[in-house]
């Protein structure tokens, strides 16, 4: 399981963070392709970002297309937005299991309140795909 967040320096971490989550789950691959992990069965990768909820995170960003066209759904897509395409991708090319997005404030979040933007990205599906690998596992 991977935990990451992020706050400010939206603009800056964004790319970093997408290439730390597929390095990490290609490495994790690798190596049970390898046999590294010896007997075991197949394992059960999740990925969590907590986002800061702040204009530069919800607000459309621009992009730069000096060498090939961007794909339609990154034009005009805030950073959220991104962070949702990146975590559904990641999911259906199933290099992750279970992943969650949720987004909070620094005024709330110290309370608990957080959002999760998108119905796919929940802690409450990471925790299905989580705990159905367990009871298999005990089976």
């Amino acid at each position: 399981m991977e935990f990451k967040s992020q706050v400010g320096s939206f603009g800056n971490n964004f790319n970093n963070r997408t290439e730390e989550s597929l390095g990490s789950a290609t490495d994790i691959w690798t190596a049970y392709r390898e046999g590294v992990f010896a007997l075991s069965q197949r394992p059960w990768l999740g990925y969590v970002m907590v986002l800061e909820e702040a204009a530069g995170s919800t607000s459309p960003v621009s992009v730069k297309e000096p060498h090939f066209p961007v794909l339609d759904e990154f034009r005009d897509a805030s950073y959220a937005k991104r962070y949702e395409i990146m975590m559904t991708k990641l999911l259906r090319e199933r290099l992750y299991d279970g992943a969650a997005l949720l987004m909070t404030s620094q005024m709330t979040g110290p309370e608990g309140h957080y959002s999760e933007p998108n119905p796919e990205l929940t802690i409450e599906n990471l925790l299905k795909s989580l705990r159905a690998r367990v009871v298999s596992a005990l089976e």
